[in-house]
């Protein structure tokens, strides 16, 4: 029997702990946290609603594409540089001059349609914006929480960064009564409570000017540019035929060798943006292998079922956002779940990991048995499996990357993993859209030909019906082929668990 006089301790050791944290400073992470969820979903939104956005700004399908192509750069870009500018200015500072230029950047954008290079520089400076309040949460989560419950302080950075892609339909749905300029307006009044939140809670650090003298330009330079053409040539792809066009050509080339110089000055800058010898822990670089290929499986699984029920289903935004409110709203029941389980001492994390990787496998595995008569219902039971599952990769995740680090690494590490994140998510997004294409006319062309050769003569079905006939097939086998691919990538990765990262703990207080 448990002595009853260590009842209340045991049952208030979460209440005492939160105690620990003053409330200014409780509003202060509501706010970042806030200003995370109001860019993320955002950005999302922006995204399925861009037919609507280039309807009511009469742009064309090529014009349109680089509103998308500017915000992901931007973001990118500012996912990676800020943290620097953290120590130099301060948190508090930079956080309310980010909120400050997304606030601004969504009022004026629906104004600039009728000038568009002035549409695209406030387009990239928004998602520069949006970039930036990512690695705040994570920094002021890892700076501020009590460590008893740091876990689900990770665990709320998790749930935004895993809810940003499934919620962002139905935000798009619910703008979409607003007309075209409520995209860029609905979220507007959660940014302007965040920037409040922000400016009232977080302590005020002092100016450390004397860091601009050491700062790093010649990396800045390199960086900004290779990840930005990096990001223009994989995000604009597609649309100019890959390596068939010497523009793509050229910015993934050049990319990648200013890329290769970035790197090489950050190793020995003694100010970098990206502290290279970080990586030499283990448990850094798992997490950052892992992330990209779990956000790769998390952003495929979102666009290979929302384009199946669009091409082939003829979805409108509207309906698609239903289906995705299965993904997005059980996380609020299992993400809490999972915090607590992963701050168990006798848990060990990376086994959280391994089953989460082997649900998204088995999600994967049941949507290749798609066939043309599948509509949302029909994705329900790998709604659901998905939304166990991303919390159980995203919480493990952010324990082993952040796990063993020093105070001073924490922006170092917040610039890794977000820069990571976003880089990751725009390279899904590319790879969807090539494969999908590639397999789509590879199966096309097979059963176009099957149907030549058995219908030519004796079938009354005209031969742009049957061409029709075999592109929807075709899309339906390639959605199937581009599961499977998701499925094996998520079978690898929970391989690699076993070779790679380490034991850890959740944090504990020293008297723990």
């Amino acid at each position: 029997m448990v002595d009853a006089a260590l009842t209340p301790q045991l049952k208030n050791k979460w209440l005492t702990s939160a105690g620990e944290m003053s409330g200014r400073t409780w509003l202060g992470l509501l706010g970042v946290f806030l200003a995370v969820m109001a860019s993320g979903v955002g950005e999302n939104a922006s995204k399925f609603a861009l037919a609507d956005i280039q309807g009511g700004m009469l742009l064309s399908l090529d014009a349109g594409s680089w509103l998308t192509t500017c915000y992901v750069g931007g973001f990118v870009i500012g996912s990676g540089f800020t943290p620097c500018f953290w120590p130099t200015f301060s948190l508090r500072r930079v956080a309310l001059v980010m909120c400050g230029i997304y606030l601004t950047g969504g009022l004026i954008t629906p104004w600039l349609a009728g000038d568009y290079p002035a549409l695209l520089a406030v387009r990239s400076l928004q998602g520069f914006a949006g970039g930036a309040l990512p690695p705040m949460l994570m920094t002021v989560v890892l700076r501020f929480m009590p460590p008893l419950i740091k876990v689900l302080g990770l665990g709320a950075y998790g749930w935004v960064s895993a809810w940003s892609a499934t919620l962002g339909a139905t935000a798009a749905a619910f703008a979409f009564h607003w007309g075209w300029g409520g995209y860029f307006y609905w979220n507007l009044p959660l940014m302007a409570i965040a920037a409040v939140c922000i400016g009232f809670g977080l302590p005020q650090d002092p100016l450390r000017l004397e860091r601009l003298q050491q700062f790093n330009w010649r990396g800045l330079l390199l960086g900004v540019v290779a990840l930005g053409m990096l990001t223009i040539g994989i995000s604009q792809g597609e649309r100019f035929d890959w390596f068939n066009s010497p523009l793509i050509y050229t910015l993934l080339l050049g990319g990648g060798g200013l890329l290769a110089l970035f790197l090489i000055n950050e190793w020995f800058h003694p100010l970098p943006f990206f502290n290279l010898q970080l990586l030499k822990k283990r448990n850094l670089s798992f997490s950052l292998i892992t992330l990209g290929g779990v956000l790769l499986i998390m952003v495929s699984l979102v666009n290979i079922t929302s384009g199946y029920l669009a091409v082939v289903q003829g979805y409108r935004q509207e309906q698609t956002s239903d289906m995705m409110l299965w993904v997005a709203l059980p996380q609020l029941i299992t993400l809490p779940i999972v915090a607590v389980i992963c701050n168990t001492p006798r848990v060990d994390c990376r086994w959280v990991l391994a089953i989460s990787l082997l649900l998204m496998a088995s999600a994967c595995l049941l949507a290749t048995q798609l066939t043309p008569e599948w509509n949302g219902e029909s994705f329900r039971a790998i709604a659901l499996l998905q939304a166990v599952a991303q919390p159980m990769a995203i919480i493990p995740l952010l324990m082993l990357a952040t796990g063993g680090l020093l105070p001073t690494d924490g922006p170092f590490a917040a610039a890794w993993f977000n820069a990571v994140k976003g880089f990751a998510a725009t390279a899904a997004s590319g790879a969807i859209a090539l494969l999908s294409r590639q397999r789509g006319d590879f199966h096309h062309a097979v059963i176009a030909d099957g149907f030549g050769s058995t219908y030519r003569d004796t079938s009354p079905v005209s031969a742009e019906q049957l061409s029709q006939i075999a592109a929807r097939q075709g899309y339906v086998l390639a959605s199937a082929d581009l599961y499977m691919l998701v499925a094996g990538l998520a079978l690898l990765l929970t391989v690699l668990i076993v070779v790679m990262p380490t034991r850890i703990y959740p944090p504990r207080p020293v008297a723990a």
